[in-house]
C-alpha cells in the first residue's frame, strides 16, 4: 500500500479491521484478475490447495511443529525448485549456510525445509549455528579479516552496508526474482531494501518491524490494569507503575506491566529502547531521528532520546520490573516470561502473535491483543529543538526482516551459485513462506498474500484474533511516520556500543539518563570518524530518500 493510499483511508476514518477486510478484498480482486488473465485456473486452484494443505501442518491448536512437520512442507514446496532445476543436478556440490539458532527456530526451521531440497538436488548443506548475541561480532570479524567462509547467510538489511557494500556479496540472478515473486513484497521491503549500487541481492523471508502485545484480561472495565488499554508510552509507564503489588489474574504470580530488556543482545536490544525514543524523536516532517542527516552527529543524547532512557530508569527505581530483569535480553522477555504469562505488555517482532496461538510454550493465546507502537503526548523537534504537545506515533521498522544471501565465494562455479540461490530461493517461496507466518519460525507476515484472512482462518485462527494481529503488522508497515531502518556501514557498530553504555546506565553507573546518552553519542562519534564521516551522510541521506 502507498502512503497516498494510506493517507486517503485513514482521511475517510476506516478502522484497522475495516482497513484489513478492504485490503484483503482488494487483494482477493487483484488475484482473481490476475488468474482469470495470466493463469490457468487449474494452477491457481492447485496453488490455492497446497496452501490450504500445508497451513494445516501441524494445525493451530495442535502443538508445537517439529522436523518432521517442517520436512513435509519443505518437501511439498519443491514445486518451483522441480521446474528449474533437474533431480541430482547438483551432485557432489557442498554449500556452508549461516544462521541463527535462536529458540530452536531459524536455521532448525532450514534444515527441515532444505533436507528434500537436498535430497532431490544432490546438494550438501554444511550449517553454521549462531546464537543472537554471536551473530553480530560472527559477521562482523569475517568482514573485517576478509575471511567470510560460508556460502549463504541469513541476514538483516541493515548489514547490506557491511557486505554488498564491500562487494561480499553475489548478485541475483533474474530466474531467483521469478521464483519467489519478489513482486508480492509489502512496499516497504522493495528496492532500495535488498540492493546495493542497483544490484539486487536479497531473498526476503521476514518484514520485521515492533507490534505492540497486551494482556486483554489486564485491560477493560473493573481489569486490574485499568480500563483502556494504553496508548501512548506516558501511560504505559503508568501502568506498570500501577501493578505493582497487584496479582496475575492467569496465572496468580505478581502482575507486571511492561517488559523492557535490560540486557544486551549483540546489538540487537538497542531496538527496544527505540520503540520508546521513536515516539518521541521520530518527527512527522522529518525523515531523521537517529542522526543528523547533515552531520552524522548523534540524536542519541537530545531531549526526546533522554526521556526515552529516563522512562526504563523510572520503572527500574520503581521496582516495576520481575525479578532480575537486569538479566533479561530480549529473547527472555518475549519467550521466557510474555509468552509463559509474566507480564502485561511487550514491544517485539510480530511473530510473537504466532507463537501465542501456535506454541506449546505459550499460555497466553487466549487473552493477547495487538496494536502499534504506543505513542507519546509530545514529540521532540529536532530542527527547532523544542518539544510540542501533539500527539505522535511511530512504528519502528527493526531490522527491515531478515534475507538470504547468497556470498561471492561461489560466483566463480556457476554450478554451485545455482545451487546456493535454489536454496535461497526455496526458502523465500511464496508459498513456504505463509506457512512460516503462521507457524513459530522467527519470521512475520511480509508479503501482500499473507493478509488473506480467510487462509489463516482455515488453519484454525479464529477471525477476530488474526483480523487484530494482522492488522498491527500491516497498520506498522504502512504507517506514514514509520521510523525506518538506516542500511549505512557500521549499524550494528553503533547499536552494539548503544547497549554496553545502557547496560551501565541501568546498573546505576551512570548519575542520570542524560550522561546515558552522552556517552552512547561520543561513541558513536567515533565510529563515524572510523568509517568515514562524508561517507556515512552520503549513504545516511541516501537511505532516508533525502
Amino acid at each position: 500500500m502507498k502512503v497516498s493510499d494510506y493517507n486517503t483511508i485513514m482521511h475517510r476514518q476506516l478502522s484497522r479491521r475495516g482497513l484489513l477486510k478492504g485490503a484483503a478484498s482488494v487483494g482477493a480482486i487483484a488475484a482473481v484478475s490476475s488468474m482469470t488473465t495470466a493463469v490457468p485456473f487449474s494452477a491457481a486452484h492447485a496453488q490455492s490447495d497446497l496452501r490450504a494443505q500445508i497451513l494445516k501442518i501441524p494445525g493451530v491448536g495442535q502443538g508445537s511443529p517439529t522436523d518432521a512437520d517442517w520436512q513435509k512442507v519443505g518437501e511439498m514446496c519443491l514445486g518451483p525448485t522441480k521446474e528449474r532445476v533437474a533431480e541430482g543436478e547438483f551432485e557432489g556440490v557442498e554449500l556452508t549456510f549461516m544462521g541463527l539458532n535462536n529458540q530452536n527456530l531459524h536455521n532448525f526451521l532450514f534444515r527441515g525445509f532444505l533436507k528434500p531440497w537436498e535430497a532431490y538436488t544432490g546438494a550438501k548443506i554444511n550449517w553454521v549455528d549462531l546464537a543472537q548475541a554471536d551473530y553480530n561480532p560472527r559477521l562482523q570479524q569475517a568482514i573485517a579479516t576478509g575471511t567470510v567462509d560460508f556460502d549463504i547467510i541469513e541476514m538483516g538489511a541493515p548489514f547490506e552496508g557491511d557486505t554488498a557494500g564491500k562487494g561480499l556479496l553475489d548478485e541475483m540472478p533474474d530466474w531467483v526474482e521469478e521464483q519467489i515473486d519478489a513482486e508480492d513484497l509489502v512496499s516497504y521491503l522493495k528496492p532500495p531494501v535488498g540492493t546495493w549500487d542497483g544490484k539486487k541481492y536479497r531473498v526476503t523471508i521476514d518484514g520485521d518491524c515492533h507490534t505492540f502485545a497486551y494482556r486483554t484480561d489486564y485491560f477493560g472495565d473493573g481489569a486490574i490494569g485499568g480500563a483502556s488499554v494504553p496508548k501512548t508510552w506516558q501511560d504505559v509507564n503508568a501502568a506498570s507503575k500501577a501493578l505493582i503489588g497487584k496479582e496475575d489474574p492467569l496465572t496468580g504470580l505478581p502482575a507486571h506491566g511492561y517488559l523492557d530488556p535490560l540486557k544486551g543482545w549483540g546489538g540487537f536490544g538497542f531496538y527496544f529502547l527505540e520503540n520508546r525514543a521513536a515516539a518521541y524523536a521520530k518527527h512527522p516532517d522529518d525523515p531523521a531521528w537517529l542522526f543528523d542527516p547533515d552531520t552524522m552527529k548523534p540524536r542519541v543524547n537530545n531531549p526526546a532520546w533522554v526521556q526515552a532512557i529516563q522512562d526504563v530508569l523510572d520503572l527500574i527505581e520503581a521496582g516495576a520490573y520481575p525479578a532480575d530483569q537486569i538479566n533479561a535480553d530480549p529473547g527472555t522477555t518475549g519467550f521466557q516470561q510474555f509468552l509463559a504469562g509474566t507480564g502485561s505488555m511487550l514491544m517485539w517482532w510480530g511473530d510473537i502473535g504466532s507463537s501465542a496461538r501456535t506454541s506449546d510454550t505459550s499460555v497466553v493465546g487466549d487473552v493477547v491483543g495487538f496494536g502499534i507502537n504506543p505513542g507519546s503526548d509530545r514529540v521532540y523537534n529536532s530542527k527547532s529543538g523544542a518539544w510540542e504537545d501533539t500527539y505522535n506515533e511511530a512504528p519502528n521498522m527493526a531490522y527491515l526482516g531478515w534475507g538470504i544471501y547468497v556470498t561471492k565465494r561461489v560466483s566463480g562455479d556457476e554450478k554451485k551459485r545455482k545451487a546456493a540461490w535454489s536454496a535461497a530461493a526455496h526458502l523465500g517461496g511464496k508459498d513456504i513462506s505463509l506457512w512460516m507466518s503462521a507457524y513459530p519460525s522467527g519470521f512475520q507476515p511480509y508479503r501482500n498474500s499473507h493478509f488473506q484472512f480467510d487462509e489463516w482462518e482455515a488453519a484454525g485462527y479464529d477471525r477476530a484474533y488474526i483480523e487484530d494481529y494482522l492488522g498491527s503488522n500491516a497498520d506498522s508497515y504502512n504507517h506514514p511516520n514509520a521510523a525506518i531502518e538506516p542500511r549505512i556501514p557500521g549499524i550494528f557498530q553503533y547499536y552494539s556500543v548503544a547497549e554496553d553504555e545502557l547496560a551501565k546506565g541501568y546498573a546505576g553507573q551512570y548519575g542520570s539518563a542524560q550522561e546515558i546518552g552522552d556517552a552512547i553519542a561520543a561513541a558513536w562519534e567515533k565510529i563515524t570518524d572510523q568509517i568515514g564521516r562524508d561517507n556515512q551522510i552520503k549513504l545516511y541521506k541516501a537511505s532516508l530518500g533525502l
